[in-house]
């Protein structure tokens, strides 16, 4: 990072860290969302009564156009859209307010976006998942770093992968005002960045938008409300000339429900799934074949992927397979791939009349490069024919620790503990992947992490390191006997001057550390453990078995 965006980074972290909301210089939030190649979406609230208007142009503080001067109702957003921009530019823009029939209008601060990119252009985005800010799981302290760390990759739109409102843990006593306030209260977190960032949201099984709630005492149940306060606060996509998605018109006010979406940006076509408005209306929380995509939006799905002519296919979705844990240990079964929970008896074709094929053969057979996935609250990257599930970490667990000690056993390979987001940049060579880390500043004070470290990385193609500076092979080490008995080798395709090998257990707790790649294990009891490799130039983790 250069001397002047290492400032610009500061500047971002101390004003999320240091300045409450409340004394913030303006009086608004803008929040981003529905992008094109002609238009975006901003969201602005104000807590009292203003007149405003946005003013934007192609050059910082040269803003040659604007919109109509509008009149709020306080704590009411607007949603403006700012509609006939050029496709793969960058604008500026900053609203204008005044309080009604108060002189000359305030000036807001300059923010930019991008329009849509041409097919070969290089650019980022960023997902994160399971914020759980309405419960103790999450630290808002460290969101706030994420956060800033974000906004320090200037990607041109962010994901959320779900369990960011809630709650659902009382769903039949929660009334339509707490509902209100938990998607109000994360407006100031994204506000703070999302006002040049457009945000995605992909639905959570907390967010509680279920096939079963909607049921459930009609016109008035979590569902209904989650669905309108989501919408309410935060632009997500619904069908027109430049997205797909859900065409369905809901009752209770709901309309579109704007819960699954498709678009092209650059090389790539994003997939956003809703892995819960379609289950079994009998539970809410279905299993193994009681849960469903739902038959409509598994064949917009495939009609989506065999249309595509991008040359990247992403998709993104909380959830595989409906309350199991895991990515591909998931990929088998039911809906998703087919068989029954023996893994031997076929039920796919009796199961799904109709339907072409499983899920997951319909990723492989359309070329899907990476699929997105949160629930686990932590990172985890796995591939299964020629498809990487990625599971996305926290972006606020402060133990940095709740993921691996609860879920690791579901995943197969590459598991990583830590708090932090994930860095996606697009090239026309390839898609590289980075777990960006969030740390508390005192959580670094002993030296052996520090905030925005890379703890894993690997790409989708060929990178060039022209575009992509550094990359690290997810391939590069191997650890092998792997069960083990007395002793870990590891073996380096490039080794490093010199590395540090740490074997912990579930807890944490370091049982050995070496420096050699020859790691003596005769005296660690048999069972799980996580051996974590460090060298200057990246972090891994690899789950080893310690064998009688």
């Amino acid at each position: 990072m250069n001397y002047i965006a290492k400032k610009a980074y500061s500047l971002i972290l101390f004003l999320l860290l240091f300045i409450p909301v409340f004394l913030h210089s303006q009086t608004f939030t803008e929040i981003l969302g529905r992008p094109t190649n002609h238009s975006v979406t901003v969201s602005v609230l104000f807590y009292q009564q203003e007149e405003f208007y946005l003013e934007y142009g192609l050059q910082p503080g040269n803003y040659t156009q604007s919109t109509t001067s509008i009149s709020n109702v306080p704590g009411t957003p607007v949603e403006i859209e700012i509609n006939g921009l050029s496709a793969d530019n960058r604008y500026y823009y900053r609203t204008r307010y005044r309080q009604p029939g108060m002189g000359s209008y305030l000036a807001g601060e300059e923010h930019s976006f991008h329009t849509q990119r041409a097919k070969g252009s290089l650019f980022t985005f960023t997902v994160e998942a399971d914020e759980h800010l309405y419960d103790k799981k999450g630290n808002r302290n460290l969101y706030k770093i994420c956060l800033a760390n974000q906004a320090a990759d200037q990607p041109d739109f962010m994901f959320s992968l779900g369990d960011i409102f809630g709650d659902d843990h009382e769903p039949y006593t929660i009334t339509s005002q707490e509902v209100k306030e938990l998607h109000r209260q994360y407006l100031p977190f994204l506000g703070e960045v999302c006002h040049s960032v457009p945000f995605y949201v992909c639905l959570g099984n907390h967010e509680g938008e279920f096939n079963y709630y909607l049921l459930q005492n009609p016109h008035d149940n979590l569902a209904v409300w989650s669905t309108l306060w989501r919408k309410f606060y935060y632009p997500n996509p619904f069908p027109n000339d430049f997205y797909s998605g859900n065409t369905d018109q809901e009752p209770n006010g709901i309309g579109f429900p704007e819960n699954y979406y498709s678009w092209t940006w650059g090389d790539a076509q994003f997939v956003v799934l809703d892995a819960y408005r379609y289950q079994c209306d009998t539970s809410a929380k279905p299993k193994n074949w009681a849960w469903t995509l739902g038959q409509k939006q598994y064949d917009w799905l495939k009609n989506t992927l065999e249309q595509s002519t991008s040359k990247y296919r992403i998709v993104f979705i909380h959830q595989l397979r409906g309350q199991g844990r895991g990515g591909v240990v998931n990929a088998p079964y039911f809906e998703w791939g087919g068989y029954e929970q023996n893994g031997t008896s076929w039920g796919f074709d009796s199961k799904r009349p109709g339907w072409a094929k499983p899920i997951h053969q319909l990723l492989v057979d359309n070329g899907v490069n990476i699929l997105f996935h949160g629930h686990d609250h932590l990172f985890a990257h796995e591939t299964l024919d020629g498809v990487v599930y990625q599971e996305v970490p926290m972006p606020s667990d402060s133990t940095y620790r709740i993921g691996m000690l609860a879920n690791a056993d579901a995943y197969v390979s590459d598991t990583i503990g830590g708090s932090g987001h994930l860095r996606v940049k697009i090239t026309p060579e390839c898609i590289k992947v980075d777990f960006v880390s969030a740390w508390l500043q005192a959580d670094t004070a002993s030296g052996m992490h520090r905030n925005r470290e890379v703890a894993f990385s690997y790409s989708v193609g060929t990178c060039s390191s022209q575009h992509v500076p550094g990359p690290v092979n997810g391939e590069a080490i191997e650890v092998f006997p792997n069960p083990a008995r007395d002793h870990i080798r590891i073996r380096f395709a490039r080794p490093p001057e010199n590395f540090t090998a740490r074997l912990t257990d579930l807890y944490g707790q370091t049982l050995v550390v070496s420096g050699s790649g020859f790691i003596p294990v005769e005296s660690v009891p048999p069972g799980l453990y996580f051996l974590n490799i460090r060298t200057r130039q990246y972090n891994r983790t690899v789950k080893v078995v310690i064998q009688p």
